[in-house]
């Protein structure tokens, strides 16, 4: 069955007022847009246009509880819930630091908070649900930056060195901010001390100490753009605007400083990250396709107002130093490409198709055709062109800033015609 499925972009403050508007060719709403949720999950669960094939349920929770079987089909159906969640995300400033937790540290804290009494919707509340959120975002727009994993201390020392450099050129040189982190990222857990310093001093701390890095660390960096003005070369001149712009953003926060100490990355159009449990990440700008783990739980490191669990974050973070986590696609035929992280819940396709594809035979002219096989339910999303998706029962015309839920029963799908979708499904194993 194919089921029309839509929603209205949450209006996140961080959200672009125009991107998401412009890539599915929709009126702007005149706030800003950041993230379009198609999915089940209870924060915002996906509008069904088509009422009439589902017995009158108005969005895919209400459907998904109804009828599992007919839903999700399987094993799904016994859970009655929608494993993933497919996004469009928008961000024109940055999110906050945050990680995930893994399903086990997830359902523990889960039940922990539920025994203490904590309200589920608690401001001061860590765990949501029972349940992890691994993601990938792939970029949509030409270049999409993000902050993700921890750096090499070796590397965060060469940064260190840097901003000393610039404090000797500074009229009123303070070598002694620096000096305070720097003692911190010496011992055998550095990046763990480090954090957990710059956390607790720089929201709520007596020292200043944090305060006063802080401050220096956003001179130094605007020092740095006053010098590049003038012709010089800064290292590290990448981090140092990321410094301003933070700056700008959460001012005095000490996740500024901590972004010193993860990987600054550029994703240009059609590259993928893979966000792990305990991954440390900010999306700092740009629009992207994003699929996750159907979950809403966050634990938040810097640049944020919200509730920070110093202690529960430091148990759920990888401090380990890491390389950025490219996710690379299975290339599953001309035009179909298949993103598979190392999780049960969800998998991601892409199919692009040019205008001037054909699959005719002999050379003939034809209507250019891809296909995908699903193993589970799946969510697609037209961001250009136009096709006609047709599955082992039914078909529709799906156009570019229109979407789909598709049960499994469709089994192998065909889409004729060109443009551009992607389609959000559960992994072959998790649906068997």
């Amino acid at each position: 069955m194919f089921v029309g499925i839509s929603n209205t972009p949450r209006d996140y403050a961080w959200g672009s007022p125009t991107a998401i508007a412009d890539l599915l060719g929709r009126p702007a709403s005149g706030g800003p847009e950041a993230e379009l949720w198609l999915g089940a999950h209870h924060g915002s669960p996906a509008r069904i246009t088509t009422p009439e094939l589902t017995g009158g349920a108005a969005d895919l929770a209400d459907w998904i509880s109804r009828d599992p079987a007919t839903a999700l089909g399987g094993d799904l159906a016994g859970a009655a819930r929608l494993p993933f969640l497919l996004k469009i995300l928008a961000a024109h400033s940055p999110l906050s630091l945050q990680a995930h937790p893994s399903p086990e540290r997830a359902a523990a804290g889960f039940a922990l908070e539920n025994a203490a009494g904590i309200p589920v919707h608690a401001a001061d509340r860590n765990y949501r649900d029972p349940f992890h959120k691994p993601e990938i975002i792939f970029a949509l727009s030409d270049t999409f930056q993000a902050l993700c994993g921890f750096r090499d201390p070796k590397q965060i020392r060469s940064i260190l060195a840097e901003l000393r450099a610039l404090d000797a050129t500074m009229d009123d040189p303070q070598p002694a901010a620096l000096l305070a982190l720097e003692n911190r990222l010496v011992g055998p857990d550095p990046l763990r001390d480090a954090v957990d310093w710059l956390l607790r001093d720089g929201r709520g701390g007596d020292s200043g100490e944090v305060s006063w890095l802080v401050e220096r660390v956003v001179a130094l960096a605007e020092q740095a753009a006053f010098l590049i003005d003038g012709g010089a070369q800064v290292s590290f001149a990448d981090e140092l605007a990321t410094v301003r712009s933070l700056s700008d953003a959460y001012p005095g926060d000490p996740g500024i400083v901590i972004s010193l100490l993860t990987n600054l990355v550029t994703l240009a159009r059609g590259e993928v990250l893979y966000l792990p449990a305990g991954n440390i990440h900010a999306y700092l700008s740009g629009l992207g396709v994003e699929v996750m783990a159907a979950s809403d739980n966050v634990l938040r490191g810097g640049l944020s107002p919200k509730h920070i669990d110093v202690d529960e974050l430091l148990e759920v973070l990888d401090f380990t130093p890491l390389p950025v986590p490219y996710l690379a696609p299975q290339v599953q035929a001309d035009g179909v490409a298949v993103y598979r992280p190392d999780v049960p819940d969800f998998e991601l396709a892409h199919i692009a198709i040019p205008a001037d594809a054909a699959t005719g035979v002999d050379g003939a002219a034809g209507v250019p055709m891809r296909q995908v096989t699903l193993a589970g339910p799946a969510i697609a999303i037209c961001t250009a062109g136009r096709f006609l998706v047709a599955g082992a029962a039914s078909s529709l015309t799906l156009a570019r800033g229109e979407s789909v839920y598709i049960t499994p029963d469709e089994g192998t799908v065909t889409f004729a015609g060109s443009g551009e979708v992607f389609l959000a499904t559960t992994p072959e194993s998790a649906a068997a």
